[in-house]
């Protein structure tokens, strides 16, 4: 694992900084640098990291704070200089890439989203320059064009390879009938492929609340796990052999041996048979997520018998998914990253959005590869891989990235806590 991040003590403890750009000296001198963070010049020439972002429009708020992260991660002395281009101004992202390449950038970081992927990856590809784009769609990988965001692929790997551990093998998803969902379904599909695990069980749902019902009984196979309604043997009516007036009104009457009903044992309640998986993947969130939890337990559906995973998303929200307790997700270790929101913190008065940290390690590992001779397929998908600021990730030569994830449970009064920590291969190292 190349060491990106020069720590300034032995641990990770809190409010350790851990600056990626720090982790080797030569290249070129530091540029003059623009406000008040050198290594980021606007003037022509030297220009090695293009930075592709939407500065203004919609997306703006998060362009400028993954502009700051990488000007954060190219901030130390002898960095290389940050080409920025914005994807909104004239000509759109394909413009934004030309004149990034017409500077003579080494490699382009950005753009952000799947759609400005799709358009500036033609360009980069037939240029020779690497890109590392932030998206979070997977599909946008190919060669030449690594996919830096967090991906719903990497997050359901890594709770499978988790629940395996445990002893889970029957996988099942329900999942809303989106981008996301059907992102969340292709990612167990192949995960359970590559480990040689029957297909799972993959069911989609709209937003209606009947559809959520129909459908998660019909994956649980509620129906044929409910137990038959027990049989009540009646105290017969009217004239019989025991009684053939008809007028026994007391315990009296019964013949001897016969039970009162006062001393007939209560019938036991039937368990009900566990359903036909033993993992579930969700990935709903808002009002939908909240008809779920009720069909999961109308449909006897909890953590005592299946282990629910879900995504990285509800991390944003866990304070209120008791119901959930003992569910899963995959994520970053926080702790990993309380150094880096320090330090941007410090320097422009507010906190880095998570994406901000896509750009700091993409800028950061830009820097380092280009002080260190340049940057080369071979450098960037190095087996080890990379240390960045939200943990271990590796670059494959196929343009997927393969994440170091942590897993989180849900307690049961909200909140989670990690039960499984992201894997540090190899032991943190100065350079």
């Amino acid at each position: 694992m190349s060491r990106l991040r020069k720590g300034v003590s032995t641990g990770l403890a809190a409010g350790t900084f851990l600056t990626l750009a720090a982790c080797s000296g030569g290249g070129s001198s530091s540029v003059p640098g623009v406000g008040g963070i050198p290594g980021v010049s606007e003037g022509p020439g030297a220009h090695d990291v293009g930075l592709i972002l939407p500065l203004t429009g919609r997306n703006a708020s998060y362009g400028t704070r993954m502009r700051d992260a990488a000007k954060l991660a190219l901030s130390a002395k002898g960095s290389p200089a940050l080409d920025v281009h914005d994807t909104n101004g004239p000509g759109g992202t394909e413009q934004a890439v030309r004149d990034a390449l017409a500077r003579g950038d080494a490699i382009l970081l950005g753009p952000l989203t799947a759609t400005e992927t799709a358009a500036a990856a033609p360009l980069a590809i037939n240029a020779g320059k690497p890109e590392l784009a932030f998206t979070s769609d997977s599909t946008q990988a190919r060669p030449g064009v690594w996919v830096m965001g967090l991906t719903p692929e990497q997050q359901v790997r890594r709770m499978v390879d988790a629940a395996r551990a445990t002893g889970r093998k029957t996988f099942a998803a329900f999942l809303p009938d989106n981008a996301f969902g059907h992102a969340m379904g292709d990612g167990l599909a192949r995960a359970c492929r590559d480990a040689g695990l029957k297909d799972p069980q993959i069911v989609f749902h709209t937003m209606d609340a009947q559809n959520i019902d129909d459908g998660l009984k019909a994956l649980s196979a509620i129906e044929t796990r409910q137990p038959a309604a027990p049989v009540v043997a009646e105290t017969p009516s009217g004239p019989s052999a025991i009684d053939p007036t008809g007028e026994a009104t007391s315990d009296a009457a019964a013949p001897a041996g016969t039970p009162s009903p006062a001393t007939t044992p209560a019938a036991q309640p039937t368990p009900i048979a566990p359903p036909p998986f033993d993992a579930l993947v969700l990935a709903d969130t808002g009002l939908e997520l909240g008809r779920v939890i009720t069909a999961l337990q109308t449909d006897h559906i909890d953590s005592s018998q299946v282990q629910i995973m879900g995504p990285a998303l509800w991390k944003a929200f866990d304070g209120k998914l008791g119901a959930l307790h003992g569910a899963w997700y995959a994520a970053p270790d926080a702790h990993d990253r309380l150094g880096y929101v320090a330090q941007y913190r410090a320097l422009y008065k507010q906190a880095p959005s998570p994406v901000s940290d896509f750009a700091y390690d993409a800028a950061a590992l830009a820097g380092s590869l280009i002080r260190q001779g340049g940057v080369t397929v071979d450098a960037l998908t190095r087996p080890d891989g990379y240390m960045g600021v939200d943990g271990l990730f590796r670059l494959r030569p196929d343009g997927h990235v393969t994440r170091s994830l942590a897993i989180y449970q849900i307690q049961r009064g909200g909140g989670a806590r990690i039960v499984v920590p992201a894997s540090r291969d190899v032991a943190i190292r100065p350079s």
